[in-house]
């Protein structure tokens, strides 16, 4: 099950609970800012998540992943690339 535009395993996020998120592809606007880029730039691009992308992994999800404060050290890379053989 995709839980996420970029790859996030929403199962896993500590403010889930806490602040009621049913997840990023079930929303129009994440709890934490007005916008997410990576989940814009998907549903831009009509894709379920970012695995499906001709650009996959692009500077955009890569910034996201490797960010030094908010980053998971590409697990969510890793993530979009099996979802997206599961999805074949």
């Amino acid at each position: 099950m995709i839980e996420s535009r970029c790859g996030i395993l929403c199962s896993e996020c500590k403010y889930k609970e806490q602040v009621k998120c049913k997840g990023c592809v079930h929303i129009d606007k994440p709890f934490w800012g007005e916008s997410c880029p990576v989940k814009s730039c998907c549903e831009g691009k009509e894709l379920l998540h970012c695995g499906k992308c001709g650009d996959f992994p692009c500077d955009l999800l890569n910034q996201f992943a490797y960010d030094k404060e908010q980053g998971d050290e590409g697990k969510r890379i890793v993530q979009c690339r099996k979802w997206a053989c599961e999805c074949q």
